[in-house]
């Protein structure tokens, strides 16, 4: 079989850092040929410019392309029609083989929609998950559909795609790629967290990102920052270490606030808008708690067995483990979840947490299914049973 050429495509340091396993087995791949489109908001400098860990991992950029303005405050359906168009042309001058994509944001069901309009096929990274308090479930649902193979992250997810109507053949339940790299990617010491953030964390600490939520009637971004902040400020006994929120509309505003909060507490807590992976990763790793509502915090921290608190809805109907603590978004509640969390009894809870998300070598699974998936079959609706899926079954080995 001739070399394949698979275009990936990341928007954020999140999603970068989850795909950075897979990139770097694609560029390792003889049989597959990586090209990488940067986008999003690794590409504006109000959202960090988030570009530059993906250079300093050495990663060849094949095309940067901006869709961003960097003024916030840009309506998500314009923002979508310049991403489709910016991808239409992208594709249309370099047309790969297939289109690798991740999860559920706007501009990656735009990047989605310009490919499906080429008729280049899509393969879907963490289809059939369920976030009931974002905009990302419809998103995330519709490119599902537009894809022609699935790398779902666990068993009920799997299941739920073949629900939607999609064939068994089509599905691969890889595992996470946040757990592999839980698993694989080397930690910074504890002194060298402290050193590179500048920040004491050889004290107790948390970790904390927070997001506005985007589902349709969504409370106030700033009323929900707030209500954080000010059970943050009644906690004692631990630092806040928070990072920066995501380009989602009302993410500036969240962002505004912790960083407010942080630099009126110098000696109580610290923001840096974006770790990157290792720093992300090693943070959580020692962490007393992780609190917020990214994903991260309900996907990832099971396999640390960390505490985590997750506030409000964004990621309402997610697989919730015994070392998660869910609670509404105001100030009371999420004053007591955080200090439930802080207990040792809910420590020890937490260390029993097992990952549903370990699917053993999930990189090298998806590059073996991408190398030898027939593309050409047509894809047609699937009304048929549900079968089991295992993240740890054998993929074309």
């Amino acid at each position: 079989m001739s070399q394949r050429t698979i275009c990936v495509v990341t928007a954020t340091r999140a999603e970068y850092g989850l795909l950075r396993p897979v990139i770097r087995r694609l560029a390792d791949d003889a049989g597959l040929r990586l090209q990488l489109a940067v986008t999003g908001a690794h590409l504006c400098a109000r959202l960090g410019s988030t570009v530059r860990e993906i250079e300093a991992d050495g990663v060849p950029i094949a095309a940067r392309l901006p869709v961003f303005l960097e003024e916030d405050g840009e309506p998500v359906a314009r923002t979508i029609a310049r991403t489709l168009t910016v991808f239409d042309e992208y594709f249309a001058a370099h047309r790969p083989d297939a289109v690798l994509l991740l999860g559920d944001r706007f501009e990656i069901f735009a990047v989605a929609a310009a490919a499906a309009g080429r008729h280049i096929p899509i393969a879907h990274i963490s289809g059939g998950d369920v976030t009931l308090g974002a905009a990302d479930e419809y998103y995330r649902h519709c490119i599902s559909k537009m894809a022609a193979l699935h790398f779902p992250s666990c068993a009920d997810s799997a299941a739920r795609l073949a629900r939607m109507g999609e064939e068994p053949g089509r599905i691969f339940c890889v595992g996470g790629l946040g757990d592999e790299n839980i698993r694989t990617l080397p930690k910074m010491t504890r002194q060298e967290l402290c050193a590179s953030t500048g920040f004491d964390l050889m004290q107790p600490f948390a970790l904390v990102t927070y997001h506005p939520e985007t589902s349709a009637g969504a409370p106030d971004p700033a009323v929900q920052a707030e209500a954080l902040c000010a059970a943050m400020a009644a906690v004692p006994g631990v630092f806040w270490l928070i990072t920066g929120s995501n380009a989602d509309a009302g993410g500036q505003v969240c962002t505004r606030k912790m960083q407010e909060f942080a630099a009126a507490r110098p000696e109580r807590a610290g923001f840096i808008q974006s770790l990157g992976l290792r720093r992300y990763l090693s943070a959580m790793q020692y962490a007393a708690l992780v609190a917020g509502n990214s994903s991260s915090g309900v996907v990832e921290t099971p396999t640390f067995g960390v505490p985590a608190v997750n506030i409000g809805q964004r990621q309402a109907g997610r697989l919730l483990c015994a070392n998660v603590l869910c609670c509404p978004a105001d100030a009371p509640a999420i004053e007591e979840a955080l200090r439930t969390a802080l207990t040792p009894a809910f420590a020890a809870r937490a260390r029993t947490a097992r990952s549903p998300y370990n699917g053993g070598d999930t990189s090298g699974k998806i590059c073996r299914v991408l190398r030898r998936f027939d593309f050409a079959c047509c894809k047609t609706f699937y009304d048929g049973p549900v079968p089991e899926f295992d993240p740890q079954r054998s993929v074309f080995e």
